[in-house]
């Protein structure tokens, strides 16, 4: 026998699809913008560095130096938030049962790797702001409109790209190691991935190899759209395509909820 709608009040059920993705993301931009460790790795450390590279005359940057310094900290705050950050937290998600009672939940799988990435996207445009805030301090020209638009798209891409990449280690491995091996990962990027020093500045084999790495590319990407106002190479957007699409798909056979 089946009763019609409304019959029973009140009806439980699945929310809409688009309500449980906002409220998902919402909770965990808040859980990650609430978090001290988070916010040292994601706000104090690029801040930090944006005003160390633009007016430390012994650190080498390319003039103009404010750009320069922009479009590595932006790409430094990308893999702060996107990977460090994501992967560290859904290491720890696994670990306390989260991820199972989220599960257990009408909440699709598939809902909780997007609310995460939209959280990710959340937490770099406030980074993106505060970035550009105090880099118009330091005396920061803005880019032209098409520069601007191409570091818009290259912010998602990296973001998108590096956040597989959280998802990938976050995913597999206990929480600890987790918490190493991210730490460890983001200070590599830092010091010889292109971002902190340019690939210009590396030995020949090592600058092969970084050309290779999302964060040179998402770095040179960046300074191209936000000192030239252009384009950002093609090799540039493929390597942060090929990381990220390769990054999704092992996450999606290796992510384990415990």
């Amino acid at each position: 026998m089946t009763f019609a709608p409304g019959t029973f009040t009140p009806a439980p059920g699945r929310g809409p699809l688009g309500r449980m993705l906002l409220t998902q993301a919402r909770t965990e931009a808040v859980l990650t913008l609430r978090n001290g460790e988070q916010i040292l790795l994601t706000v104090l450390i690029p801040v930090a560095l944006l005003v160390a590279l633009a007016t430390m005359a012994v650190i080498p940057v390319p003039e103009p130096r404010v750009g320069s310094a922009v479009a590595r900290v932006l790409a430094l705050a990308v893999i702060s938030s996107a990977f460090t950050g994501q992967a560290i937290a859904l290491g720890f998600d696994r670990r306390y049962g989260v991820l199972k009672r989220l599960a257990a939940t009408a909440l699709p799988r598939w809902l909780l790797v997007a609310g995460r990435v939209t959280a990710a996207l959340a937490v770099v445009a406030v980074q993106v702001a505060i970035i550009a805030g105090t880099a118009l301090l330091l005396g920061w020209d803005l880019p032209a409109a098409g520069g601007l638009l191409w570091a818009v798209v290259l912010l998602v891409l990296g973001t998108l790209s590096f956040g597989a990449l959280g998802v990938l280690l976050g995913g597999a491995l206990r929480a600890e190691i987790v918490l190493a091996l991210a730490n460890i990962v983001w200070f590599a990027l830092l010091l010889v991935g292109g971002v902190a020093l340019g690939v210009d500045t590396l030995p020949g084999w090592l600058a092969a190899v970084v050309h290779l790495l999302p964060s040179a590319a998402l770095a040179e990407g960046l300074h191209t759209a936000v000192v030239d106002g252009g384009a950002p190479g093609l090799r540039q957007v493929l390597v942060l395509l090929g990381w990220g699409a390769a990054a999704a798909v092992l996450a999606t056979r290796t992510t384990r909820l415990s």
